[in-house]
């Protein structure tokens, strides 16, 4: 990936020598022999990174003020200040302004170039930081090797390295962002950032603000947008289907031209972004009814993605189980557990309609209400209420069945197992005979005296 790198120096041979070091190396470079070219430079857009001149003649402001005011608006962007008069005062004052580093004139290449290198390392893992605060712990990867999750992975493998813009379509719950992120990771953008937002989450009246930035009245102060700090990254729209339509429109806009203006700024910005947006509702039905822009759906569903629900993947459920009691148990020092066949089979016949999130919670739930022995599985019967449906099901149907004949009780208790091992292995008959302990055939003869039907969703019998 080419990192946007802006040269600030007043001389012009040093500029010019600087700027042939780095293009060599694959850098996009841009130069500056003055702070008022420099600020210009950035009003058109952020750069990734900013060697700086300390002596800047003939300018209003020496390198030591502007970075002093770069940094106030982007505390997280690298800077790399040069001087040939070199003193301990001066290197201390721009560290304490924020620089990355100090280099003294005259430098070989070899330095520049492994500073540079990693004030882009240093400035990649402080923004991955920041997206990390105040997240819950979650699954850096797919979980589970059902058929449903390989095809995700395989469609990510050849989703990733194109630059197309891609629309994840699914439930809440199923893990958007995730797949957004391993989008991101496989693509030639890995190395730049990924941006999430929420839709749902901006306040309307500041959408165009958090999207395009802002410049100050005295155009002195610059508020970056998301669309610029994800320049030669990813931007991930989580929820887009809750986006303004005046917003939509100028989104729309910036597709086209991949340009757009800052609030109170008169500067067009361009930036080479790659879209990824999601969304929970049928964003077809939304356009008919007018509440999302038909041109702008056309131009998002580029590559669709459909993730599933939870109750599509029942047999990644123990594998998920398992990776959250490893995380869980890592992260807040609860003593792990195992989990007995009996419980898993409750957990794998719940439909969980939060999909992986609430099966994440729910498995947090479990381990802090847990009683017993921690050497011990959990079973069903020590299974927390709060965790479990299946069992609060099945306790809530011991007064219903104490006032069946034998033969109803025995028919009843035959129809609600069968019913839950048939959706506990997603309306697979051949696996529910196999666990069941009966031949095929005699379980389609079992269930169709039952009345019950050969699918967790009334549809074909899967085998």
């Amino acid at each position: 990936m080419k990192h946007d790198v802006l040269i600030v120096e007043d001389e012009t041979d040093i500029r010019m020598m600087i700027a042939g070091i780095l293009e060599d190396e694959g850098y996009t470079v841009r130069e500056a022999g003055t702070s008022e070219q420099a600020m210009d430079a950035i009003r058109k857009r952020l750069p990734g990174l900013i060697v700086l001149d300390v002596w800047l003649e003939g300018s209003s402001m020496d390198g030591i003020e502007l970075l002093d005011l770069v940094k106030k608006d982007n505390p997280l962007l690298p800077v790399i200040v040069v001087s040939g008069h070199g003193t301990v005062e001066t290197a201390v004052a721009a560290i304490r302004k924020g620089a990355f580093d100090y280099i003294v004139k005259p430098f070989k290449a070899e330095k520049l170039l492994v500073t540079v290198t990693r004030a882009l390392e240093n400035a990649k893992l402080r923004r991955e930081n920041e997206e990390l605060k105040g997240k819950s712990t979650e699954a850096l990867d797919l979980i589970g090797g059902s058929p449903i999750i390989s095809q995700i992975r395989a469609k990510i493998s050849r989703i990733a390295p194109t630059n197309s813009r891609v629309l994840i379509t699914g439930p809440s719950g199923t893990g958007k962002e995730l797949i957004a992120r391993k989008i991101h990771a496989q693509s030639g953008r890995a190395d730049g950032p990924f941006v999430a937002v929420n839709a749902a989450s901006m306040v309307p009246q500041r959408v165009e603000e958090e999207l395009f930035g802002v410049v100050a009245e005295d155009g002195a102060s610059i508020k970056t947008g998301l669309l610029e700090r994800a320049h030669n990254g990813t931007l991930y729209i989580d929820e887009v289907a809750d986006m303004p339509m005046e917003t939509q429109g100028k989104l729309l806009r910036l597709l086209v031209d991949q340009r757009f203006q800052r609030i109170g700024g008169s500067e067009r910005v361009q930036v080479d972004v790659r879209l990824v947006t999601s969304t929970s509702r049928d964003l077809e039905k939304e356009t008919s009814m007018g509440r999302f822009r038909d041109d702008l759906y056309h131009r998002l569903n580029v590559m669709p993605l459909e993730t599933p629900s939870l109750s599509n993947r029942r047999e990644d459920i123990p594998a998920l189980v398992e990776y959250f009691i490893s995380r869980l148990s890592a992260s807040t020092g609860l003593p792990p557990r195992q989990i007995g066949d009996d419980a898993m089979a409750a957990l794998q016949a719940h439909d969980w309609p939060g999909n992986v999130r609430q099966l994440r919670n729910n498995v947090e739930r479990l381990l802090i209400l847990a009683t017993g022995d921690p050497s011990k599985p959990i079973t069903l019967n020590t299974l927390p209420p709060e965790v479990s449906v299946v069992r609060s099901a099945v306790e809530g149907q011991k007064d219903h069945m104490i006032a069946l004949p034998l033969r109803d009780a025995r028919e009843s208790f035959e129809r609600n197992y069968l019913k839950a091992q048939i959706q506990r292995f997603g309306g697979n008959i051949s696996k529910t005979a196999e666990f069941v302990g009966m031949e095929r055939s005699a379980l389609h003869r079992k269930l169709k005296s039952l009345g019950v039907s050969g699918s967790n969703k009334g549809d074909e019998v899967k085998t």
